[in-house]
């Protein structure tokens, strides 16, 4: 299957550089490029992409904002936020926007291909390092009592399998279960947790992972 994206970023270098990298991969196909919000939702509109590669900077209006309006628009939509630097704040508006992964820009060839691959499968991609400062501003639970105590054994099983960036499909062959089934489990343990997406699951679970070393 043809993953269809589009690239946003307001310094045409940059999507040269992008085009480079990703036009030559099996099954990717770059649909169209954008260098600000507002040339993104039009674009979006016109050549309807599967995967959105955005700049967090844009002039004008962020990045940030272009996916939040994208997605209100188009939820099926993925968008991977693109960054220069580690900025907590960002990782956070980017999640709560509902974006479905977080790369540096000097990531790899490689990386960056297999991050595409798995935000298309329905994983999330987010920085580890960044988890525990991110999660401490996204959560709003009950600070007394911890959130994962609410959950049953086989959300607390798949909530793990959400930190490791398995899609439903890969945690549904990993537990038996049907792909269905994991879909609604999932949305259990969102709504349990207090969580708005998938991932904001991800980065409490890997959160928890570190607590436990």
């Amino acid at each position: 299957m043809t993953i269809r994206l589009m690239l946003v970023d307001d310094h045409e270098i940059v999507r040269m550089g992008l085009r480079a990298a990703l036009s030559d991969v099996q099954d990717f196909e770059i649909v169209g490029e954008a260098g600000t919000a507002e040339e993104c939702t039009v674009k979006t509109r016109e050549v309807q992409p599967d995967i959105i590669l955005m700049d967090v900077r844009l002039p004008k209006r962020s990045g940030i904002e272009a996916c939040r309006e994208v997605l209100a628009e188009r939820p099926d939509i993925k968008v991977i936020m693109l960054t220069s630097y580690a900025d907590e704040d960002a990782v956070v508006a980017a999640i709560l926007a509902g974006a479905q992964g977080f790369v540096m820009k000097e990531v790899s060839s490689e990386a960056l291909t297999k991050a595409i691959m798995t935000v298309s499968a329905g994983g999330t991609i987010l920085d580890s390092v960044l988890t525990r400062s991110v999660l401490a501003k996204l959560q709003h639970n009950d600070t007394s009592k911890s959130p994962k105590e609410h959950l049953t054994e086989r959300e607390s099983e798949i909530l793990i399998l959400i930190g490791r960036g398995l899609t439903n499909k890969e945690i549904a062959r990993r537990t038996y279960l049907s792909e269905n089934t994991v879909r609604n489990y999932v949305s259990s343990i969102l709504h349990k947790l207090g969580f708005k997406n998938r991932s904001q699951a991800t980065a409490y679970a890997l959160e928890q992972k570190h607590k436990e070393y």
